[in-house]
């Protein structure tokens, strides 16, 4: 379960709780406070979602060129801020030219259902203009699709069309050499040399359940694999993938709109049902020699992660069993699709594995290795059949950025400094015990490399400083601003900058003595007066909310509002190790309550606290946490806030809930306590109830067999519906309306500020 794009708006607030406040960090205080002197503006919901964005440009989608001369990234307009455009930055000369406009080339054509699905899927929906890009291996070009169209930007300005047609061009991507285009249409792989025709590579089928070359439903969704077809370094060989969702059963989902109702017999794979038939073939680039890989006797596995060696001389797969206990690291020839067992990773008891994106494969053979075999997420050298521990502590590996491997220097992200605050470290591989930090402990932090692991691009925000990004060197010297977002006299925050109040972070003991980590914002309080409080949390695996990170705009309206924004991370959620995570192993619904709970209680023994006014807010798995908090102990919060629950795991895909759960037919006592349906009836506070009727995600018979439920105890509840809205439910004005409801439903409620 991905959080949409929506609760990502919302969780980017979630940083709030505390029971230890500390001072914000100086450096990104200091340039709040060299701004100019305002008067104190209070944040409106209206301009919190409106143009210009007052988190500043929130550039997507950095990349550095093959030759690393040129930053491109995707730059959001100031007058329309879901509208992006492709802009360079030439770090010869120091200039950024716009090199993809892209009102001047799109027409406002509609997107193919195919395309909106994967728009979906990525949470990118509301967005507009360009959404993807690839470089060309010469550093010269990119190709750009736009409405279901390609074309190739030139870096001197020229943009040549590529495609014309009525059928969209899925995945687009230039081959390793540049020297042809590949694309999914109407469910084939098609390819072609550049400026000439391209045609498809893989056999028509009889059955509209197959497709060729696209990423099946839950690797979409689930695995965090957008793709289905990989080609070899040196253009010989693709590998791509088949899928049939014949055996996946058919739901009928309706998406309900403002001006009429359509339906969709949706192949959607529940907890417990069977998934899409996946199979792997490597051919030719024009369709010849075409082999199938073995995946082995077992059919019913995901297919994780593909990837060429960088000699193109294998094929190295990821398979991970159905249970997703077990992945497999399969080496492949190419030319026959045999493939044998390089190493397996298994996870630990009562654990699951967590496929990720943080390996390398490198030029001498070697391999870089994200694992969490001595508990925590750590990087692994695996060379000659052997394996080597790089990093190790009780902390967590968030990312592997790049490797450098002429001087054998591997750059990574972690929480080594600062659980709360992701730090850029280099190791070397002669010596790697001795990892050095290259960021600023101010801020929180991400980093990417190029692909020769030479140059850094560096993210970082801090709770006084929204997202800034850098160019550095190898020893993390920044060379170059590729977005400074200096909150100066022109920035669109500035208005607000005086009432912007600073986060306060802490602990707080679990049940069982765990340390939870709490964010808490507050308006500035006044001696002996009391404030409600907006409890936001998720909850679920995969996320982590309270960080050090820029809190968003719409957290600081909150606390303008009068309200306390508070978050705590609860048992089950990311970046704190094995045994933080594994307790909602077959419980979901159950510790992670708990840990609220504390939260709540922490918050009434706090003297500028209504004890009597907690509101818990959630979205996605959090709005599925409100419900079951509300159930677990009435009374103990004012009201609740449920965003797009889910409310019975049957309801919920394969990949992410069997992770977790197991199955239905083999764990049925552990899906009934989890079940957010039976216990309906003992919620005794006031709930707010809110689902997108178009939403194919968390489907929206989530929230109608609820609605059911309630009724049929006599539960007085309150609920908004949005027709036409998905899981995101978000839009410039649709945004408004949607916290409008919220903040109306707590002050009918009794769940407001005094004044």
């Amino acid at each position: 379960m991905k959080r949409s794009r929506h609760l990502a708006l919302a969780t980017a607030l979630a940083l709030v709780p505390l029971a230890t406040p500390v001072s914000a960090q100086s450096s990104g205080q200091s340039q709040m406070e060299s701004a100019v002197n305002q008067q104190t503006v209070d944040l409106s919901l209206e301009r919190v979602f409106a143009s210009p964005g007052l988190d500043g440009p929130s550039p997507r989608a950095l990349k550095l060129s093959p030759d690393g001369r040129w930053v491109t990234l995707l730059r959001n307009r100031t007058d329309e801020r879901e509208r992006y455009d492709l802009w360079g930055y030439d770090r010869t000369s120091g200039e950024w030219r716009m090199l993809v406009d892209s009102t001047a080339l799109g027409q406002g054509r509609e997107l193919s259902e195919a395309e909106k699905m994967q728009r979906e899927r990525l949470r990118i929906g509301d967005l507009k203009g360009v959404v993807a890009y690839d470089w060309s291996a010469d550093g010269q070009s990119i190709l750009v699709p736009l409405e279901g169209d390609l074309y190739l930007a030139r870096l001197n300005g020229a943009v040549q069309r590529l495609t014309d047609t009525e059928e969209a061009e899925l995945n687009p991507k230039l081959s390793q050499t540049g020297g042809f285009i590949s694309f999914v249409q109407d469910g084939r792989l098609w390819t072609g040399l550049l400026g000439e025709d391209a045609r498809p590579i893989t056999p028509e089928e009889t059955a509209d359940t197959v497709h060729w070359g696209e990423a099946e439903f839950v690797a979409q969704e689930e695995l965090d694999r957008q793709t289905g077809f990989w080609g070899s370094p040196q253009d010989h060989r693709i590998a791509v993938e088949r899928f049939d969702e014949a055996p996946v059963g058919i739901v009928t989902r309706a998406a309900i709109g403002a001006e009429g109702t359509s339906t969709y017999q949706q192949r959607y794979p529940a907890a417990g049902t069977p998934n899409a038939d996946v199979r792997l073939f490597v051919m030719d680039p024009d369709g010849g020699n075409r082999v199938e890989v073995d995946l082995g006797a077992e059919r019913d596995i995901y297919l994780g992660r593909v990837d060429w060696a960088p000699d193109g001389s294998r094929l190295y797969v990821q398979r991970l069993n159905r249970a997703q206990t077990v992945l497999d690291m399969l080496s492949v020839d190419p030319a026959t699709g045999k493939a044998t067992v390089l190493f397996s990773e298994e996870a630990a008891p009562g654990h699951w594995i967590n496929l990720t994106s943080n390996y390398k494969f490198l030029e001498d053979g070697s391999l870089i290795w994200w694992s969490e075999r001595d508990g925590y997420g750590h990087l692994y050298r695996f060379a000659d059949g052997q394996w080597r521990q790089l990093t190790s502590g009780p902390w967590v590996v968030t990312g592997l950025a790049g490797v450098d491997e002429d001087a054998g220097r591997v750059f990574f992200t972690g929480t080594k400094d600062d659980p709360l605050a992701v730090q850029v470290y280099a190791l070397d591989l002669s010596s790697p015990e001795a990892a050095v930090r290259l960021s600023d402990p101010a801020f929180a932090n991400s980093a990417r490399m190029d692909e020769a692991g030479k140059t850094l691009v560096v993210s970082r925000s801090s709770d006084a400083q929204p997202g800034q990004v850098y160019l550095a060197d190898g020893q993390g010297q920044r060379l170059a601003w590729i977005e400074e977002n200096r909150v100066d006299a022109d920035h669109a925050y500035v208005p607000y900058l005086a009432s912007h109040q600073v986060a306060q972070y802490g602990t707080i003991a679990g049940a069982d003595g765990m340390p939870l980590h709490t964010m808490m914002i507050t308006p500035p309080l006044e001696p002996g007066k009391r404030y409600p409080v907006f409890f936001q949390h998720y909850g679920g695996p995969h996320a982590q909310t309270v960080t050090k990170g820029w809190h968003g705009a719409l957290a600081q309206a909150i606390v303008d509002k009068g309200y306390i924004f508070f978050a705590l991370d609860n048992r089950g959620s990311a970046n704190r190790g094995v045994a933080f995570e594994k307790p909602i192993n077959r419980a979901m619904g159950s510790v992670e309550v708990e840990d609220q709970k504390r939260g709540a209680e922490f918050l009434k023994t706090l003297d500028f606290v209504d004890p009597d006014k907690i509101a818990t807010y959630g979205w996605s798995y959090g709005g599925y946490m409100t419900l079951k908090m509300l159930q677990a102990d009435p009374g103990l919060y004012a009201a609740g806030v449920a965003g797009a629950p889910v409310t019975k795991w049957e309801l919920y895909d394969t990949a992410y809930t069997e992770r977790y759960m197991g199955t239905p037919q083999a764990d049925a006592e552990a899906y009934a306590r989890s079940d957010a349906l039976a216990e309906a009836g003992q919620i005794r506070d006031s709930l707010l109830l809110i689902h997108g009727m178009a939403d194919d995600n968390v489907v929206f018979e989530n929230s109608s067999a609820l609605i059911a439920r309630l009724q049929a105890e006599a539960v007085p509840f309150d609920m908004m519906l949005y027709p036409g809205q998905t899981h995101r439910v978000s839009g410039p004005k649709i945004s408004v309306h949607l916290w409008e409801t919220i903040f109306r439903f707590l002050e009918q409620n009794g769940v407001a500020p005094t004044e």
